[in-house]
């Protein structure tokens, strides 16, 4: 779950999560896939920035840049014995995806893919917890940062609407930014909850969204069946 979500207004970010630097430049999208660039948070050298990140992590041992779409997400139980993953999360390569929402699908029993837009009852800015790692190619300029975003077991939600996969994304709650960014590994992973489906809404959208072409606000609205 979450192959796709909608990135808030710049401003609400900074507002949210006050980074040092800001050297991201984005605007609203409501149909953000992998492998865009996409907003984030990290902390180096003591300050926290705000930078783009490519979304579907490239790992820095990879030869050459993978061509297809990979690693946009990573099951929380993976994340501590993979051999991609376990050096980023004991490096404290950590980061925040801010969002305004992402999407969910249902298989009906009509074998339809109902999708839905889920978001936060009081908050419409808030952060999802990723990892992050650099590639280096050959050239020098052929540099760039990517990231993955943590799964977590589904709530109850969740579970309801996305109930073949049983998994959500690990969305962090305010106090939990700082040890998210900070952290030790031990401290960070009590930050991975699955948020309470009382704090989260969810509707039906229209089926647009199974297609990455457009990116307009009638994506998020509901739709009656």
């Amino acid at each position: 779950m979450c192959d796709r979500y909608v990135l808030p207004d710049p401003t609400a970010a900074e507002r949210e999560f006050l980074p040092t630097q800001a050297w991201w430049n984005f605007t609203v999208k409501f149909n953000v896939a992998p492998p865009q660039y996409v907003p984030a948070i990290r902390v180096h050298e003591g300050e926290s920035q705000g930078m783009m990140m490519r979304w579907g992590l490239v790992p820095s041992t990879a030869e050459t840049e993978p061509k297809g779409i990979s690693r946009a997400s990573v099951d929380v139980d993976r994340l501590h014995r993979s051999s991609t993953y376990k050096p980023l999360w004991l490096n404290s390569q950590r980061c925040i995806l801010p969002a305004a929402g992402f999407y969910a699908w249902q298989l009906t029993r009509d074998n339809y893919r109902q999708p839905y837009f889920v978001s936060l009852n009081n908050r419409n800015v808030f952060g999802l917890a990723a990892v992050w790692d650099r590639w280096n190619g050959e050239e020098d300029d052929d540099v760039f940062e990517s990231c993955s975003i943590i799964r977590v077991p589904a709530n109850a939600l969740l579970s309801d609407i996305a109930d073949s996969d049983g998994l959500m994304p690990a969305i962090l709650r305010r106090r939990d930014y700082a040890t998210w960014l900070t952290g030790t590994p031990v401290e960070a992973n009590a930050a991975l909850h699955s948020y309470k489906p009382e704090w989260m809404q969810a509707h039906r959208v229209s089926p647009r969204i199974n297609s990455t072409a457009p990116d307009d606000a009638g994506l998020i609205q509901p739709v009656h069946s």
